[in-house]
């Protein structure tokens, strides 16, 4: 198997009229890479989802009604004790449940003062559900944030709840002094009754006479009291000069200079994150609903049919010369075509001409181009190669004039119609040597010519001709004419159409071919062959070629099309002197002018040379020339 990218695999032919029956295509499981060529292919859908997403983040933020916040910080200080920075006295301070006075900020009572601070004709239940209460880690500070349509709403709003809770609280304080005053004063009455009682007894003892026992108690007693009263007292003027506090706000609400809902960002990133998401499933939906080969592998894994190579996008693309489909020796593409046609050997009865079919799952280029790049590789390793047009239905261009120079007609109709023998209708490949071309003819005279018996005389007759025979078949799809040739084949080649060809079209022609018993190779995947972009820079500041650069790249494109290294053939091409060394200066002189047919070279009168057409000095031919020198000497 060719893969990506081709990798070579070994092949297995099944008897004639013994193939398997082929699988009916099967939803597959994708794999990473499967995904990544849905997002690729699916581009557009992506860009779509993102772009709904966008204008619906828009529409959205527009729509909102903006909301401003504005917040409050507040200190909150123990109740009943004074404001501990004026004091001094820090152990006053008594725990703070923060979250009890949070919730407290929120309350109907607050929310009540609130109203009458801003004079607000709105209800207290709605004004509380505006504000919100935060705190701050390891402080003793509450955030009121109040949320309004204007700024100056928010500011007043979040000021007006801070001073209400501070009120309520700062009533409470002074409610818990009052309440701390009043038992102080009903102690310190008590302690006053108490001390009265004991100096009564102390002056009626003391009248009556001394005793020391009696006097002692009571005037300890009496001290107890006194001391007791003073500390009472002093308590009681501490709590009646300080001042209740609750707290103090710390820092002023300010104007806010932008709305808080709706977020920008925040809709916009939501936008775009839910039209990926859309994007997302409406490429994969695609994906699911849209059965055309999109990588070599669906071939196989949805179709059934064994893949031999496959020509991606990127291969054709660099490969490619201009609008030529037939790629040279040295790039991937031609590497591929060249590992794909020693499977083919390797699959044939060897000792034998051989009959190979391509045709096409569905009707496009990858039929032709495999056909011409087949055959051409056959030729570079010094085969005889008879490629034979057979797509004469529907026929939309005569590939073998534009691609080899072949003339469009005498071809393949008027052979089987008779009209014209097969050796007149062959034509010889242009830079391409060992390579023949029979083109399609006339389609005029064409309905019904490839059902006849005709067809297996003008192959077998191709097969005494030339080592191979390449026939480009019409497609699957179109006819039944596929049918009809593989009969006669030895081996069938099935051309898949990356990004058109279905993988029920694949299914379907390899189960055609599979009823006429003739062996199908396997599956060969081509992207369409596109020549490569130039960018518009190159476009606008490139000059017209000169013409010793197009001479000089005419003959750069001919050495590259010249044969692979393989010795000529001696029966053909030396004479029977061959073996005798050249002797004298007029020999060396002659070679290195490259002249094979000059009078005083190897190639004498009494033993001609057989006559060669005289090729245009180039790269090429010179390398010819120079081993058919070597060959003369050997």
């Amino acid at each position: 198997m060719l893969s990506g990218d081709y990798s070579p695999s070994p092949m297995q032919i099944p008897a004639r009229h013994d193939q398997p029956a082929t699988r009916l295509p099967e939803r597959p499981s994708y794999d990473l890479a499967d995904y990544l060529g849905v997002f690729r292919r699916g581009w557009w859908l992506l860009l779509a989802g993102l772009l709904i997403g966008l204008a619906g983040a828009v529409g959205v933020t527009s729509l909102q009604t903006k909301a401003y916040e504005a917040s409050t910080s507040v200190l909150v200080l123990p109740t009943g004790s004074p404001d501990p920075e004026l004091s001094g006295r820090r152990n006053n301070r008594t725990a703070i449940n923060l979250d009890t006075e949070a919730q407290l900020v929120g309350s109907m009572a607050t929310a009540a003062v609130a109203r009458k601070l801003l004079k607000s004709s709105q209800p207290p239940a709605e004004l509380r559900r505006a504000v919100s209460v935060t705190v701050p880690p390891n402080t003793a500070i509450l955030e009121i944030t109040y949320e309004a349509g204007s700024p100056q709403a928010a500011r007043a709003g979040s000021h007006a709840f801070a001073e209400a809770y501070l009120t309520n609280r700062t009533d409470s304080a002074e409610a818990e002094r009052d309440r701390q005053v009043s038992a102080l004063q009903t102690q310190i009455k008590g302690v006053q009754k108490q001390l009265k009682d004991v100096t009564a007894k102390l002056d009626a003892r003391a009248a009556q006479g001394p005793d020391q026992s009696s006097n002692s108690y009571l005037g300890a007693q009496q001290q107890h009291l006194s001391t007791q009263l003073n500390t009472l007292t002093s308590r009681l003027n501490e709590l009646r000069a300080s001042a209740a506090s609750g707290g103090r706000i710390i820092s002023e609400a300010q104007l806010p200079e932008s709305p808080a809902r709706p977020s920008s960002l925040l809709n916009l990133a939501a936008g775009l994150m839910l039209g990926l998401l859309l994007g997302v499933a409406a490429a994969l939906a695609w994906r699911h609903a849209d059965r055309r080969v999109a990588r070599g592998v669906d071939v196989t894994r949805r179709a059934g049919v064994p893949l031999l190579a496959e020509l991606s996008d990127r291969q054709a693309a660099g490969s490619a010369s201009g609008v030529d489909p037939v790629f040279g020796a040295f790039t991937p593409a031609g590497r591929l075509f060249s590992r794909l046609r020693n499977e083919v050997v390797a699959s044939l009865e060897s000792g034998r001409p051989a009959v190979v079919v391509v045709t096409g799952a569905c009707r496009g280029s990858a039929g032709p181009t495999l056909a011409a790049n087949l055959a051409v590789a056959f030729t570079r390793a010094g085969n005889d190669v008879a490629l034979v047009y057979a797509d004469i239905p529907g026929a939309t261009e005569d590939a073998g004039r534009r691609l080899f120079g072949a003339p469009a007609a005498p071809g393949l109709s008027e052979v089987l119609a008779g009209r014209v023998a097969l050796h007149e209708a062959l034509a010889p490949a242009a830079r391409h040597h060992n390579l023949r071309i029979l083109p399609a003819g006339s389609t005029a005279t064409a309905a019904g010519l490839l059902q006849a018996e005709t067809v297996r005389e003008a192959l077998s007759s191709l097969r005494s001709r030339a080592e191979y025979v390449i026939v480009h078949a019409p497609s699957t799809a179109e006819s039944a004419d596929a049918q009809s040739l593989a009969i006669h084949a030895d081996a069938v080649l099935l051309a898949v159409d990356l990004g058109r060809a279905t993988d029920l079209d694949v299914a379907d022609a390899a189960e055609q071919l599979r009823r006429v018993g003739t062996p199908l190779l396997g599956a060969v995947a081509l992207a369409p062959v596109t020549p490569p972009k130039r960018s518009m820079w190159a476009t606008r500041s490139t000059r017209a070629p000169s013409p010793k650069l197009k001479a000089r790249t005419a003959a750069e494109a001919r050495a590259a099309e010249a044969p692979t290294m393989v010795l000529p053939r001696i029966s053909e091409e030396t004479d029977p002197d061959a073996d005798r060394e050249p002797d004298g200066d007029s020999d060396r002189d002659s070679e290195l002018a490259g002249d094979p047919d000059d009078e005083t070279g190897s190639e004498s009168r009494d033993h001609p040379a057989p006559r060669r057409s005289r090729e245009p000095v180039g790269v090429g031919s010179l390398v010819r020339k120079a081993y058919r020198r070597k060959a003369r000497r050997r």
